[in-house]
């Protein structure tokens, strides 16, 4: 996907002059730097001290060990999966290959690089994840559990492998910033954790191909921040990167005044990236675990180096945490809300390991639990090497006293409920359209809803798939007819200037909210306004959405999106739908708007619809019902959902 002059024009216009300044500077010291490659300044008598405390491995539990221990055995095999591709060459990886589409990166300036174009590049994600160093990571860590050297020579070989065929500011690893700073955190846990194998000197400090790498992605991290209206979890990354970096490998003459401005960008970033709420501002939960995850190994690198930290950032993690912990359903899984690209901070565990209970585990184990908290019941790896790190603070600030429902400064509500047959979960948004000007990774989703029955979707929100290389799905699974709401004329709510940009965005106002009520307007249509109320009965086990348009209105496509495990008949304006939840058959009726007319989608290509993605790069059939009509004379929608058990 290439971009043209009328996107860097839209672009361009979402920019404040303090921004345009900045990346005028960028571009002065890209050119400046294409001719003028230094090498690092030498290094002598360097150590590594950041080492873990004693018995810190051995808390680990035996089945998070074990699962680790089966992907590390994978990975030995040269076998992972990459965003739904799977790989059996990682055993001599290809630093520049990309599996899905069979291209190869070209070689050469960083910056003249067109990793936008997938007919030149490949497929950008696929090349950038493995070079993220996060499987070597868990290499590392298997080695650490189990003394087994074999896991630490394929890490030192990888290693020596990417260094030589990635010199600095040549190709595609040298582009973004946030690749860079999530790499450094892997290298600096991957030195950790082979502490105590025989050959890690020669692999780090002894070793000038090492030092250099080091030096330069610190180098390159100072020089070019994420700015302005791009300052979202990509700033925080290059932070928490260069920081722990500067922190563990403080070795250079620069080190100092990395280490203070990483600090500084990072304090100062996770703040305003932050909810005083304590939910992140780009409302896409992926980005919350994302930043939560390189917040807590940021502080796990001030503890280790005896770094002072302002309070504001364990402050702003422990809402964080608190957040995380009040809007997870009965299953620890977060509203799927917003762009989801499977991005990690930190990985030390087996794919199998869930990712939500592991920073619950962590908080508890950091900040402690409080008493309405969901419980944690799984282990993870993580957990008690960064517990072992992180010193106790005693933060002097007021926690909630119950469980929070309503977020409204995120504009984010959860009505919840346990009825006879489990729990009904549904999330109401009610929220900002993104997070600043561009809101990149926002969805065109407002007034959307999300309901699970005991943890399982029924009315889901279908994800993301795609970022590059196939804008149409892009364009699908961002729009308003790709989520739970309304569209009107045939229009999204808010209006895409590409793929990482929005020129207008939907206003949106929570009027009533309570334990079992919800409503909800916004301007997106306008001159047109589109107002939702939702209400739970949880006696009755029933959901009411009831919708409604003022204004001019005009053509109408209502939407319900089915999770993957539900099937639906759809007779009229009535649809069964079905699901198994561990074994048993549960049920719900949907009793849809009568004066629309309805239909079932399901794995339509032509015009996308009837999608759901699990995760970044996967997509499967499901099924979407429409109801198509007009609000001429229509008065109001009226949707219910009622659970049979």
């Amino acid at each position: 996907m290439t971009m043209s002059a009328g996107w860097y024009l839209r672009r361009l216009s979402r920019m404040g002059p303090q921004e345009v300044a900045g990346r005028v500077g960028d571009t002065v010291r890209r050119r400046r730097w294409r001719s003028a490659r230094p090498t690092s300044p030498s290094v002598t008598g360097a150590r590594f001290t950041a080492v873990l405390p004693a018995q810190a491995l051995a808390a680990v539990p035996q089945d998070a060990v074990k699962r680790l221990v089966a992907e590390a055995d994978r990975l030995m095999y040269g076998h992972a999966e990459f965003f739904g591709v799977v790989r059996d060459d990682l055993v001599d990886p290809d630093w520049w290959y990309d599996p899905k589409t069979g291209r190869r990166a070209p070689f050469g300036y960083a910056f003249g690089v067109p990793y936008r174009d997938e007919e030149t590049v490949g497929d950008i994600k696929q090349i950038w994840e493995p070079s993220r160093h996060q499987y070597l990571t868990r290499l590392a860590a298997a080695y650490a559990l189990t003394g087994d050297e074999r896991y630490a020579e394929r890490v030192a070989e990888h290693l020596r492998s990417w260094w030589a065929a990635n010199p600095p500011l040549r190709g595609v690893h040298w582009i973004s910033g946030i690749e860079l700073g999530i790499r450094l955190l892997s290298w600096v846990w991957v030195r950790r954790l082979l502490d105590g194998w025989p050959g890690v000197y020669d692999l780090f400090e002894d070793n000038p191909a090492a030092v250099n790498q080091i030096w330069h992605h610190q180098r390159w991290l100072a020089a070019f921040p994420s700015r302005g209206s791009s300052a979202n979890n990509h700033v925080v990354a290059e932070a928490a990167g260069q920081f722990a970096a500067s922190c563990a490998f403080d070795w250079f003459p620069s080190s100092q005044r990395w280490r203070a401005d990483a600090l500084r960008s990072l304090e100062r970033h996770l703040r305003s990236n932050t909810f005083l709420s304590g939910l992140n501002r780009e409302l896409a939960t992926e980005y919350h675990g994302l930043v939560l995850e390189l917040g807590l190994a940021a502080v796990a690198e001030a503890d280790a180096a005896g770094v002072p930290l302002p309070a504001t950032v364990r402050i702003v993690l422990l809402r964080m945490t608190d957040a995380l912990a009040a809007v997870v359903d009965n299953r620890l899984r977060p509203p799927r809300q917003g762009d989801a690209d499977d991005g990690h901070g930190l990985v030390l565990d087996g794919p199998d390991t869930d990712r939500w209970g592991s920073l619950l585990a962590t908080g508890e184990a950091v900040f402690g639990r409080l008493d309405w908290w969901p419980e944690v019941t799984g282990t993870d790896v993580r957990t008690p090497l960064l517990a072992a790190l992180i010193k106790p603070a005693g933060l002097k600030v007021r926690r909630p006293a119950g469980r929070a429902a309503h977020f409204a400064d995120a504009g984010l509500t959860i009505l919840r409920g346990t009825g006879t047959s489990g729990e009904i979960w549904c999330r109401c948004d009610g929220g900002p359209h993104g997070f600043l000007s561009i809101a990149a990774h926002a969805h065109a989703d407002a007034l959307s809803v999300e309901v699970r029955h005991d943890g399982v979707d029924v009315l889901a929100d279908p994800g993301t798939y795609c970022y590059h290389g196939q804008p149409e799905w892009r364009r699908y699974f961002r729009s308003t007819v790709g989520h739970n709401t309304l569209e009107l004329d045939g229009a999204d709510q808010s209006e895409s200037g590409g793929p990482f940009l929005w020129t207008r965005h939907a206003n949106t106002r929570v009027l009533e909210f309570g334990p079992d009520r919800w409503l909800a307007e916004h301007d997106g249509y306008r001159p047109s306004v589109h107002r939702r109320r939702v209400e739970l009965d949880v006696s009755t086990q029933v959901l009411r959405i009831t919708d409604a348009v003022s204004g001019p209105g005009g053509a109408v496509r209502l939407a319900f999106h089915l999770g993957p495990e539900v099937t639906a008949e759809l007779s009229g304006d009535r649809a069964l739908l079905t699901w198994t939840r561990d074994g048993e058959d549960r049920s719900a009726e949907f009793d849809l708007p009568e004066r629309l007319t309805w239909r079932a989608h399901r794995g339509d290509t032509g015009q996308p619809l009837g999608w759901y993605s699990a995760g970044f790069g996967r997509k499967e059939p499901a099924t979407t019902l429409v109801g198509s009509g007009s609000t001429d004379g229509a008065g109001e929608f009226t949707t219910v959902l009622r659970f049979l058990g």
